[in-house]
């Protein structure tokens, strides 16, 4: 299983994503493809989110039965904690997400984002 979560989009890029997915409610497309096909259109939302953002999610063989990634600007930037995919919530003016780059978690040295 394959979801895509888009904010903001334009028109080319939810038209791109139509022609392989189905839109479920606006903004949100599912589907069921393998790896490479996932990250080719991945690839594309990532070319062509322009101003928006985006997260995709997928089923994998791992403890919380899923992965996602992220692109664009958002204020949820995933973190890699010992393993487990987690979502940090940044300041309203959050930097761009890089896709299939997980943030660094902070040390309790440097206090809170």
């Amino acid at each position: 299983m394959l979801v895509i979560v888009v904010e903001n989009a334009p028109p080319r890029l939810r038209g791109r994503l139509a022609v392989w997915l189905l839109e479920v409610r606006a903004g949100v497309y599912v589907g069921s493809y393998a790896r490479r096909v996932r990250e080719m259109i991945w690839g594309q939302v990532c070319a062509y989110i322009d101003e928006g953002n985006a997260v995709i999610a997928w089923a994998a063989p791992n403890d919380a039965g899923f992965e996602f990634d992220t692109c664009g600007k958002n204020r949820r930037v995933p973190v890699d904690l010992d393993g487990l995919r987690l979502v940090s919530f940044g300041p309203e003016a959050a930097l761009p997400a890089q896709p299939g780059l997980a943030a660094r978690p902070l040390s309790p040295r440097q206090g809170k984002r």
